[in-house]
């Protein structure tokens, strides 16, 4: 139960002084960070080089599970797609195959819960 008296404990911020730290805050900030960017040491412009591909290296070849989408996919849209597309594709289903691979290696307990909760 409170007493008709208030003893703070501390000095209380007024609302106007609290604005006027927040707004000086605002307006500092650029000047705070270009600061910051004129001490960084400048970073040279030039990109790093590629990696050289070895002369005689063939990128694996995909797998069966991979393949048999592919044929699936050149089946339905065989007339749509272009040679290129076909093999941007059979790419893609590869790196599919192999992030389904590494999940089905992933052993769940039956008390794992999953990644987000459902609450109607």
């Amino acid at each position: 139960m409170r007493t008709g008296k208030h003893k703070e404990a501390s000095p209380r911020t007024s609302r106007r002084q609290f604005a006027k730290n927040v707004s000086a805050a605002i307006l500092s900030a650029p000047l705070a960070a270009s600061l910051a960017q004129a001490q960084a040491p400048a970073k040279s412009k030039e990109a790093p080089a590629p990696p050289n591909p070895q002369q005689g290296q063939t990128p694996p070849k995909p797998s069966p599970v991979a393949e048999a989408y592919a044929d699936v996919a050149h089946a339905r849209f065989g007339d749509k797609v272009t040679p290129e597309q076909m093999e941007q594709i059979k790419k893609k289903l590869e790196g599919k195959v192999d992030a389904a691979d590494r999940l089905r290696k992933v052993k769940l307990k039956n008390e794992d819960e999953p990644d987000f909760i459902f609450n109607a």
